[in-house]
């Protein structure tokens, strides 16, 4: 399940554990090929990864402080500390390797 939130409850939300924040728009056609990915990734990794997601055109502080400028992209942050940012489409086997490198590092 992938948890929408927002600027005022981000930190609160991702601040435990592996969480994937997907940035992202409505009118945006990469981010909407995305969420499905997304959303397969939530299921395979439940109870192992979070996945959280914002829109950007109603939340824009985080997406300011975080300096985001391209959507999609993904902020990782790892017990509340950014890990990594990837900007643009990714295809799933992609992201899963990406997930798996997370999870054992």
């Amino acid at each position: 399940m992938v948890t929408e939130i927002s600027d005022q409850t981000f930190n609160q939300e991702t601040d435990k554990g592996l969480v994937i924040t997907d940035f992202s728009a409505t009118w945006c056609p990469p981010c909407q090929m995305l969420k499905p990915v997304i959303n397969n990734l939530a299921e395979q990794y439940d109870g192992k990864v979070k996945f959280t997601s914002m829109d950007v055109d109603e939340n824009q502080q985080v997406q300011a402080a975080f300096g985001i400028q391209g959507i999609p992209t993904l902020v990782v942050k790892k017990d509340g500390k950014v890990i990594d940012q990837l900007v643009g489409f990714r295809p799933e086997p992609l992201l899963k390797a990406q997930l798996e490198k997370y999870l054992t590092e």
